[in-house]
């Protein structure tokens, strides 16, 4: 039994790159003049573009997929888990650990919002579906 699979690999490969791609953006576009709210909205977004880019061509190689339907789901469940779980998480371990360090609450919110987007991309946004045989057609193994 392995205990990391190559696409839980690819999964972290993608997650460094739209984070650099979000970062990166995001110093650029403060140094160039823009407020950081509108820097950190076009950042973030780049980052998530990315990722559900490579997520379902590279990570999850779900190209037969509705892209539409994957779309929303991704942007959905992203958004719940950097706006919902990550929040949750770093309230609860900061009120569980009270005087820990600022880091300390956000990275086991990351951690856990790792886990989500990972669970629910590969179960949910990207799975595969078995094709559906064709109406009338008979059985592969009737002959």
């Amino acid at each position: 039994m392995r205990l990391v699979t190559a696409t839980q690999v690819r999964f972290g490969i993608v997650g460094i790159g739209n984070t650099l791609v979000d970062a990166l953006g995001y110093a650029l576009l403060v140094t160039l003049g823009l407020p950081q709210f509108v820097a950190n909205l076009i950042s973030t977004t780049a980052g998530m573009l990315l990722s559900f880019a490579l997520n379902r061509s590279f990570t999850f190689r779900a190209k037969d997929g509705d892209v539409r339907r994957q779309a929303l789901l991704f942007f959905g469940v992203t958004a719940f888990g950097l706006w919902v779980i990550q929040f949750a998480v770093i309230r609860l371990v900061g009120h569980l650990f009270p005087g820990v360090g600022l880091l300390v609450p956000k990275g086991a919110a990351i951690v856990v919002g790792l886990c989500w987007n990972y669970l629910l991309y590969h179960y949910v946004v990207f799975r595969h579906r078995p094709a559906s045989p064709v109406p009338g057609a008979a059985p592969a193994d009737s002959a």
